[in-house]
């Protein structure tokens, strides 16, 4: 269940070179972010994003894997979601 509207969903070509060379499944990824699990975020990252949930404002999520880390980001209007590696933020 999605907590927010992603918008249009996009990514950029290092994360999608990222997730297709090391098999991770990009798409359950924005899931796990839209429906609140934020992956490897500090409790006041969390609170920022539960925040923005209730009363606007960026979401951001960051997924650690043994290969490097992803992050998700949502805009604070809700227009789109990107995917993006650590070094491209």
């Amino acid at each position: 269940m999605s907590l927010f509207s992603l918008g249009r969903t996009v990514a950029t070509r290092g994360a999608l070179q990222f997730v297709e060379q090391h098999g991770i499944d990009h798409v359950a990824l924005i899931f796990r972010h839209a429906s609140g699990d934020w992956g490897d975020l500090d409790k006041d990252d969390v609170k920022a994003n539960q925040d923005a949930v209730a009363y606007g404002g960026r979401i951001f999520s960051s997924y650690v894997f043994p290969q490097g880390k992803l992050y998700i980001l949502t805009e604070a209007d809700r227009s789109s979601t990107c995917l993006m590696c650590a070094e491209e933020y």
